[in-house]
């Protein structure tokens, strides 16, 4: 069932008067086909505002939803201070997750995914109960989330060449939404102890070769990875039991032919060093 909440956005993003910029049904039904031919996409929302691009993402949404299954929880992007200034973003922006984006540890893809497919090193949180949505620090948002899970997020640029990148656009469009590999839970037991963990850990993206293509600190998010929690909840998201919570990328995004056949992050630090893999066939 689509979320309430999504609908509720839809009919009030929808005012004529206020939502001048907001996506016609006619653009988001070009943006949907587009999407699914996996082909360069024109911009929703250019030259809108925040607001406008907001409403745009949820109109999208809902017309996601048949393609990609429901929404399970949310993302941030632009969280660290270098992709930031390269789009003029004074801060990060949000977007939406949906169940069948979701790719099991080790799957194996063709590409392109996507019309600009994109890979990053991301990471997961797993909503455990409400009480989150009244967390002030990350270590008291971590008492309430059940889990963190490796994510390779492989997202989609999506629009063509001559269309604007802004902060709003990538807002309307979700974020560049496409398809994720998750890692195996790590439970969550001491939240203080996990807290130092997440921001103290290494985070190292490698080619299927071995290379190294990113290593970061935690830190490099946010300065510690659930301050993207606690941002999104500035912004009114209301977190519900089970969402699923993308952090944002460690380091820069790499196109798939620079993983040689497939990458893999590693977070040394965390609990049993976890690893993620995805593999790209050639």
């Amino acid at each position: 069932m689509l979320r309430p909440f999504l609908a509720a956005c839809t009919i009030a993003f929808t005012a004529p008067a206020a939502m001048a910029a907001c996506a016609t049904d006619g653009e988001i039904t070009a943006f949907v086909d587009s999407y699914l031919a996996k082909a360069p996409a024109q911009a929703l929302s250019p030259g809108g505002s925040m607001q406008d691009a907001l409403c745009s993402q949820a109109k999208l949404a809902l017309a996601m939803e048949p393609i990609m299954g429901p929404v399970v929880g949310y993302k941030a992007g632009l969280t660290s201070k270098p992709a930031q200034d390269r789009f003029g973003a004074t801060e990060p922006v949000r977007g939406l997750l949906f169940q069948n984006m979701m790719l099991e540890d080790g799957a194996t893809l063709d590409a392109p995914w996507g019309a600009i497919p994109m890979v990053e090193a991301d990471l997961v949180l797993v909503v455990a109960d409400e009480a989150i949505n009244g967390a002030i620090t990350p270590t008291e948002a971590l008492a309430h989330i059940s889990a963190v899970r490796p994510f390779i997020e492989l997202p989609d640029l999506t629009l063509a060449k001559d269309q604007p990148f802004t902060p709003e656009t990538i807002t309307a469009m979700g974020v560049g939404t496409r398809l994720g590999v998750l890692g195996a839970p790590v439970p969550v037991e001491d939240p203080a102890e996990m807290a130092r963990m997440l921001e103290e850990m290494s985070v190292t993206m490698r080619d299927a070769a071995g290379g190294v293509l990113v290593q970061a600190p935690g830190r490099a998010v946010l300065g510690n990875p659930v301050n993207a929690v606690l941002w999104l909840r500035s912004k009114g998201v209301e977190f519900k039991p089970g969402d699923l919570i993308s952090v944002g990328s460690f380091g820069p995004l790499f196109p798939p032919r620079a993983g040689k056949g497939g990458v893999s992050v590693t977070y040394e630090g965390l609990p049993g060093d976890p690893v993620v893999e995805v593999f790209f066939k050639q």
